[in-house]
């Protein structure tokens, strides 16, 4: 098995990973079934043999509660399975609603701004600093997802290692 990571992957919102497996796709998918149930009482999840979704048991939820995505595809002849970490879709939308909300004000703001000094205008003075205001809660919202991460970084660590011993024992079977 050989896994690529890059060091975008360490600072993105929501990790990645890509790991080759030599196991066809419904292998893999038979293969993590297996797993799953030999582990029922540290993870849950839905698997198929496109789409693999696994979260780990804990007695509590929080927002980033992470859940790890596997996608099992065929890439040069290998099994590509592409991991990414990240929150539920629900929380994930949340976020990047936000994102989405908070740059648009921005630019709003802004062109506001810009457009009142090239006409010499004085409507809207506070248009400036209320494009520093979108700035900073986009800058929050960014802490936010980091701060989500941290808090569920063990977990994600547990899912890593999921996703790879999963792989690994069934690659040395084989």
């Amino acid at each position: 098995m050989k896994t690529e990571e890059t060091t975008l992957d360490k600072i993105r919102t929501r990790p990645r990973f890509k790991m080759f497996t030599h196991l066809t796709k419904e292998e893999y998918a038979e293969n993590l079934k297996k797993y799953l149930k030999e582990h029922k009482d540290e993870f849950s999840g839905n698997i198929n043999k496109e789409v693999a979704t696994i979260c780990v048991e804990t007695d509590y939820e929080t927002y980033w509660k992470p859940r790890l995505s596997l996608r099992i595809e065929i890439e040069d002849e290998k099994t590509a399975i592409r991991g990414v970490f990240g929150p539920s879709s629900a929380v994930w939308t949340f976020f990047m609603f936000l994102y989405f909300a908070f740059s648009i004000l921005w630019m709003v703001f802004i062109s506001m701004y810009y457009v009142e000094k090239q006409i010499n205008s004085q409507e809207f003075p506070w248009a400036l600093t209320a494009s520093f205001i979108m700035l900073f809660c986009i800058a929050l919202t960014y802490a936010a997802a980091r701060f989500g991460q941290h808090k569920g970084k063990d977990e994600m660590q547990k899912l890593r290692r999921f996703a790879e011993e999963s792989t690994l024992q069934f690659e040395k079977i084989d």
